[in-house]
């Protein structure tokens, strides 16, 4: 609810996953409330929140990777982390845009990409920001070391490791597994 008031443009709609962490009676009941469109992606099908399952590879799990996070000393680091990262993406990666499409003498289809820039760069150069607004991420530009930020990421980075870490020897030690000796019966290829 947090990051709908942080929105700066109306929210119209509200499409999640499938899964139980995003449907359930207090989120329809929000939406229903705040006049929201409310619809899920079919089960099974990736390709319906396409541009969620990109961000979750190309942000979330690059960077938090694949652990479960569930206390709130790691939601305190992945805050961190993302906050720093979100940073690094907008202001230092470059990225191509598809602007058109071309066809090669045999008349095969290839896109055509614009030159790599970054999000920052390519906002200041739409002219789409007041001056105030404008000064906001230059500002931020100023006085954003590259090299730093790396190494809180990574700093972050290591921490979490460690936290995920310590919880998966907890489990592997709470849990045990059968020996090959207790099997009752010889196992063949087949079965």
């Amino acid at each position: 609810m947090r990051s709908w008031r942080a929105c700066r443009s109306p929210l119209v709609g509200l499409d999640t996953d499938n899964g139980g962490e995003f449907i359930n009676y207090a989120l329809i009941k929000w939406a229903g409330d705040k006049d929201i469109y409310f619809t899920r992606s079919r089960p099974y099908k990736s390709n319906d929140n396409a541009h969620v399952e990109q961000k979750n590879g190309d942000v979330v799990r690059r960077h938090a990777f694949y652990y479960r996070y569930d206390t709130a000393a790691e939601l305190k680091l992945l805050n961190a982390l993302y906050a720093l990262v979100r940073v690094r993406l907008n202001l230092f990666t470059a990225t191509t845009k598809a602007i058109g499409w071309r066809s090669n003498k045999h008349g095969k289809k290839t896109r055509v990409y614009d030159k790599p820039r970054t999000p920052y760069q390519r906002v200041t150069d739409s002219g789409i920001l007041t001056g105030a607004k404008a000064a906001e991420p230059a500002a931020l530009m100023a006085i954003t070391n590259p090299a730093d930020l790396t190494r809180g990421i990574t700093a972050i980075q290591t921490q979490l490791i460690a936290l995920a870490a310590a919880k998966t020897r907890a489990l592997e030690a709470s849990s045990t597994r059968a020996q090959i000796t207790e099997a009752s019966t010889t196992l063949s290829r087949a079965s």
